[in-house]
């Protein structure tokens, strides 16, 4: 693409604060992170946003035609609006104009465009979306997919989950032995569901998978595990709850320390812990989660995303593009078929 810069589209019309925050988001990251925006929306509206700032350079601006609504059901209004905002940014990406797409819009859509657009990586049969959360360990963060791409699953898809999981743990996290674990109702391989029982056998059967046993819902944000995998339906119900508690914890230290003369005083000389305790349960300081499996590196975003959030969001597809994943993941794949041949 002529740089070695990241190139991010931006579907600046997705979410419940676009194009403002996402304009303001994307300018941020440009600033901070050095990667080139292309902005893809409605010329008009994103340049009476881009007008709020002073940024320099100016983004490129990629119009298209309308958005999906958070009403309308994915695939149809795909089909009905090719020039949507999240279809022209996923085709930047297929041509080879982008290197990621960040969306706060539709989450179901942008899965949806991502697939029909970018397609999926050979060997993957579902995509997952990955989010990472922090744990009680401060340096040790746990990845959980998927958190929303597939509702129903069968034992295969969790053992791709898994494998993709330990990948960007690896070279994404940092994590240099990463502990992978199944979430369940309980730590013996024969507890939980038919799906959890098929599911464990298999990941004790893949070398590539650093499976360490079942995870209980009060190991996941333990430390005990760098990457937990489960279904889409359950992954989201967690991630939600998990983002309603640092909702309700930050609220709750809020009205403490706002309550009476000592408190207030106290909050000011806590400011700097506070601040770091924000950014370890703040959904927003994540700014989204990576659909993992599809050719192309898709972040997808919360719709209430705001400019910090957006900032995230493109900082997590910069790493992803800087540390090859998508790479990682095809050639892990690859090594598996030509193993899997050579034993046949």
């Amino acid at each position: 693409m002529g740089s070695n810069r990241a190139r991010i589209a931006i579907d600046a019309m997705g979410g419940d604060y676009a194009p403002a925050e996402i304009v303001a988001g994307a300018l941020k990251a440009q600033e901070k992170l050095g990667v080139e925006i292309l902005l893809v929306g409605d010329p008009e509206q994103i340049q009476a946003s881009l007008k709020q700032h002073h940024a320099s350079p100016q983004p490129e601006i990629v119009p298209s035609e309308g958005t999906v609504e958070m009403h309308e059901e994915p695939l149809s209004a795909l089909k009905r609006k090719p020039k949507a905002s999240i279809n022209v940014a996923m085709d930047l990406v297929k041509q080879q104009r982008a290197d990621a797409v960040v969306s706060a819009g539709h989450s179901g859509a942008a899965m949806a465009a991502a697939l029909l657009r970018l397609g999926r990586l050979p060997g993957i049969d579902r995509p997952a979306i990955g989010a990472v959360l922090p744990t009680m360990v401060s340096s040790r963060p746990v990845l959980i997919l998927d958190v929303g791409a597939n509702v129903d699953c069968r034992p295969k898809y969790l053992e791709q989950f898994a494998v993709m999981g330990t990948i960007y743990s690896q070279y994404v996290l940092g994590v240099t032995e990463p502990k992978v674990g199944l979430l369940n109702i309980g730590e013996e391989p024969s507890k939980g569901n038919d799906l959890a029982v098929r599911t464990h056998q298999m990941l004790v059967d893949n070398p590539q998978i650093p499976f360490v046993g079942n995870a209980e819902g009060r190991d996941v944000l333990s430390g005990n595990f760098d990457v937990i995998v489960c279904d889409g339906f359950v992954g989201n119900v967690l991630l939600k709850f998990a983002e309603a508690v640092g909702e309700i914890v930050l609220q709750m230290f809020k009205e403490e320390l706002s309550s009476g003369i000592e408190n207030k005083i106290a909050a000011k000389m806590l400011q700097p812990s506070l601040k770091r305790f924000k950014q370890r349960v703040d959904h927003v300081e994540h700014g989204g989660g990576l659909l993992l499996g599809v050719a192309g590196v898709c972040i997808i975003s919360h719709g209430s995303s705001q400019a910090n959030s957006i900032c995230n969001a493109i900082r997590l597809a910069k790493e992803a593009i800087d540390n090859q994943v998508l790479e990682r993941i095809q050639s892990q794949y690859q090594k598996s078929g030509q193993e899997q041949e050579a034993r046949s």
